[in-house]
């Protein structure tokens, strides 16, 4: 029997008053391919959460796609404090 190795996943819900700013800020970067051994999706859940879901073929692709959004969406977050 082939086993097709399972992918690898991790889902993020941030509960922010700037979910919708921070979004915005990260949809550019959503559109680019940054690599092909994980898929990254940023979405909405009303006014105030904001959902990162990561699926990577590995826990090396998993965990640079994290450090990048996470970091991302730490970066964003902090600029809104400051405007």
């Amino acid at each position: 029997m082939n086993m097709l190795p399972m992918p690898h996943k991790a889902v993020f819900r941030f509960t922010t008053k700037n979910a919708k700013k921070i979004y915005r800020a990260l949809f550019p970067e959503l559109s680019d391919e940054v690599n092909p051994r994980s898929q990254v999706c940023c979405t909405l859940e009303g006014d105030d959460v904001l959902v990162l879901s990561v699926v990577a073929e590995d826990t090396s692709a998993l965990r640079a796609a994290l450090n990048m959004y996470l970091r991302l969406i730490s970066v964003a977050d902090e600029m809104q404090d400051l405007v």
